[in-house]
């Protein structure tokens, strides 16, 4: 294989991109970002676990608090289960602020944040798929997940700012209000960049128009996706693709964190390869990049291609119009098949057996159908809530 391709691009639009292939390149790159902060620091997380790294993490940003830096945090209520309260004490004695996005009730539960956002002194962002945990250190071969991210200066940067307000404002409301409140668009930053938000309830979000319209006509897709499993027509749009391509090729876990999932995910495998897609499973290490690129344009962010990332979750992606970030994109991903096994078509046109069938009904059924649904329900309940703030439909902290 040829030596990757440089980790620095410019776009004509003003905007400077540094691509991240590991976990562990990504993660000190944010530390570093941390240790030279002046003014600001916006973290917005998922998961952020009591660990080594996050205590790397929580000592940058107090060091960076003690330095005069306005330090905010915000982390999901759910994805950061059993990290003390307490954890960030010093960090908010010396004037940081860090919220808790959606704490857990039993109406709004299933509704959240998994984004993964660092904004430092309003000029320089860093955006992917990891959270602030051990398993995302390491190079996802010998040790630690699979996973990346970008940084990136330029005019997108003011819209990462005014979308994590947006979040704060919303995890600061008394009653949630799931659609009004809150950015969902596709935030254009120039010509080549463009910031895409999804919230819930939306069935045809951003995230999916932008890509159908990619989809269209493109010629070479290759996409790296940590839970795949797409339904509707954002399944339709990838089976279309996958015919019409010249190249279309998917690369999956070959071990993952959601066994479930991936037992429906296999159930898919049939269809793509019946269009022509090539399937190839990642081995060492558990896969959990969200990486799409489509001919000359990438898409990376928090987002998988599966019903709560696309209907359920908060989620953040950037479309990046770039033919040298989409050449290095593709290294990456030929350096992943290196240590991937091709899936052959047949074993998974029928399942082997009839346990296998029930196993892939009942996975398919609980994440497309009883978990969307739950949350469809409780989408429901809030609006009504709204409209009859003092009837039943009201919440309580």
């Amino acid at each position: 294989m040829n030596a990757n391709p440089p980790s620095n691009f410019t776009t004509p639009d003003g905007h400077g991109i540094h691509w991240y292939d590991t976990g562990e390149r990504f993660l000190g790159a944010e530390l570093a970002a941390i240790s030279t902060a002046q003014s600001s620091v916006l973290l917005e997380h998922y998961i952020f676990r009591a660990s080594k790294v996050g205590e790397r993490f929580r000592d940058a940003l107090t060091e960076a608090s003690l330095r005069g830096v306005q330090v905010t945090l915000l982390l999901d209520d759910v994805g950061c289960w059993g990290l003390p309260r307490n954890y960030f004490s010093q960090l908010i004695e010396l004037g940081g602020k860090v919220i808790w996005f959606n704490p857990v009730r039993w109406r709004f539960w299933s509704f959240r944040d998994h984004r993964k956002l660092l904004v430092v002194d309003g000029a320089q962002a860093f955006i992917g798929g990891c959270n602030i945990a051990p398993e995302y250190e390491g190079d996802g071969i010998h040790e630690g997940w699979r996973d990346g991210g970008i940084g990136i200066t330029g005019p997108v940067v003011k819209h990462l700012i005014e979308s994590f307000e947006s979040q704060v404002e919303i995890a600061g409301n008394q009653i949630w209000r799931v659609r009004k409140r809150g950015r969902n668009g596709w935030m254009r930053a120039g010509e080549d960049v463009s910031l895409l938000l999804t919230r819930p309830g939306l069935h045809q979000g951003v995230f999916q128009r932008a890509l159908r319209s990619d989809l269209l006509h493109a010629q070479d897709v290759s996409i790296t996706m940590a839970y795949f499993l797409p339904v509707g027509r954002v399944k339709q749009m990838l089976l279309r693709a996958a015919r019409l391509a010249r190249s279309f090729r998917l690369l999956l876990p070959g071990r993952s964190d959601v066994p479930l999932l991936q037992v429906a995910a296999r159930a898919l495998y049939g269809g793509f390869h019946r269009r022509g897609a090539k399937i190839h499973e990642y081995q060492p290490q558990v896969l959990h990049a969200k990486i799409l690129v489509v001919d000359d344009i990438v898409y990376i962010g928090s987002a998988n291609l599966d019903p709560r990332s696309l209907a359920i979750n908060f989620e953040i992606m950037l479309r990046i119009r770039s033919a040298p970030l989409a050449q290095q994109a593709r290294a990456t991903f030929e350096r992943d098949l290196d240590h991937s096994l091709p899936v052959k078509p047949l074993p998974w046109r029928k399942p082997s057996s009839w346990w296998q069938r029930v196993k892939q009904k009942m996975a398919r059924f609980i994440f497309t159908r009883l978990d969307l649904g739950v949350a469809q329900f409780f989408v429901q309940k809030n609006e009504t809530a709204e409209r009859d703030p003092g009837g039943r439909g009201r919440s309580v902290r």
